[in-house]
């Protein structure tokens, strides 16, 4: 069509959400599907959450807040970040978004452009790379491998570095694997990023509480030589099931808060505010729904693998975070996504072919364990049909 930005032509989508289309078509035609492709909490949002929400429309919180966030919010987020990261935050560098993607959708807004490069994970979160090839930029892909827990190496991120890089994407734990990156990887990153002093970091930390094992969060903001030029994404939809009421953050460093700021004024001026009532009793209320969830989503997790690992042609190691796992599926020289779209269509089964989140992602399937045991117990019977037909 004549008139539109060329650019428009280049941005993605994301395949999860047209796997959940289909789903729902398949569902109006009497099938049963069990759905594994989305990334969302199969648990309800915490009543306390709710009632807070409720409690500020009956209190006439109707109208237009800040907007970066109101100051309550900002606050909480602030206080919640220093207790988990041993790190002060500023709340006048936060800002509150309709969800995390509007963070990413900002910073590549600010970072990407023709003729510079952008690293980001392979396989990694589809947005990234819709985004970037959007705004121009050459993508750069970061391996993360299995053989490697879907971590990736410092040194082969460093190298990759020329004199074009504006932007680092990191995200761990991360989406489609669950993979979590080591603290010394981390530290090695963070070192050698001193060389670097005009390339900015954004730390996708949406995942962050949700870690099994002895597997702990370390926000990159918490590494002093390099946080003047870290922005973290987060939010609460992951954590407190709230991927509804999208409701996410930015820490942006204050030398370009500012810009981002504007970009927020003139997409979506702000922010719903029961959400942000909402959010503050999220962070201060009781943690107990989230620990509870957590549980659950550990008993999915050992149950998925364990019993993925027992088909032949598939291959999964044990996600240190998320609520994904990430198996290595092999058929008569199948691609995932036609093992993906033969699930669906036969089996009424939806998960994501690996190959929507990069290269590096062919031969794997994204399942998440956000869905109740039973549903678990039933896709492994299917897949493990699959296999043998």
């Amino acid at each position: 069509m004549d008139g539109l930005n060329k650019s428009i032509y280049e941005i993605g989508s994301d395949s999860a959400f047209s796997i959940m289309t289909r789903s729902n078509e398949l569902i109006k035609e009497g099938k049963k599907v069990i759905n594994l492709g989305i990334g969302q909490p199969d648990f309800p949002t915490p009543p306390n959450i709710v009632e807070s929400a409720i409690k500020a429309l009956k209190d006439g919180h109707h109208g237009y807040t800040p907007s970066n966030g109101i100051l309550e919010l900002r606050e909480a987020i602030a206080s919640d970040f220093f207790k988990r990261n041993n790190v002060n935050i500023d709340p006048s560098d936060i800002l509150v978004t309709p969800g995390g993607k509007a963070i990413i959708f900002y910073t590549l807004l600010m970072f990407g452009q023709p003729g510079t490069e952008i690293i980001t994970p392979d396989p990694g979160f589809i947005a990234y790379r819709s985004m970037i090839d959007y705004t121009g930029a050459k993508v750069v892909p970061l391996p993360h491998r299995m053989e490697n827990n879907f971590s990736f190496d410092a040194e082969e991120l460093l190298s990759l570095i020329t004199n074009k890089t504006r932007l680092i994407i990191l995200n761990s734990p991360a989406n489609p694997t669950g993979g979590v990156v080591p603290y010394e990887e981390l530290k090695k990153l963070a070192d050698g990023l001193e060389k670097f002093p005009n390339l900015f970091i954004l730390s996708d930390e949406i995942y962050s509480r949700i870690l099994f094992d002895e597997h702990k969060h370390h926000s990159l903001k918490s590494f002093s030589q390099i946080s003047d030029r870290v922005i973290v994404l987060d939010g609460w939809s992951k954590t407190y099931a709230m991927t509804g009421w999208r409701l996410g953050y930015g820490i942006f460093p204050k030398s370009i808060f500012n810009y981002a700021e504007k970009l927020a004024i003139n997409c979506h001026s702000c922010v719903n505010s029961s959400s942000q009532y909402a959010g503050i009793e999220a962070l201060n209320g009781s943690q107990k729904y989230v620990e509870d969830m957590i549980k659950e989503f550990n008993l999915r997790r050992i149950f998925l693998v364990e019993e993925l690992n027992k088909i032949d042609e598939v291959k999964c190691v044990m996600p240190g975070g998320a609520f994904y796992v990430f198996p290595k599926i092999s058929k008569n020289n199948f691609s995932s996504k036609e093992i993906s779209n033969y699930l669906l269509e036969k089996k009424y089964l939806a998960t994501v072919p690996g190959s929507s989140f990069g290269t590096n992602g062919e031969g794997f399937l994204r399942i998440s364990y956000a869905s109740n045991i039973d549903n678990l117990k039933k896709s492994i019977v299917l897949i493990n049909e699959f296999i043998n037909e």
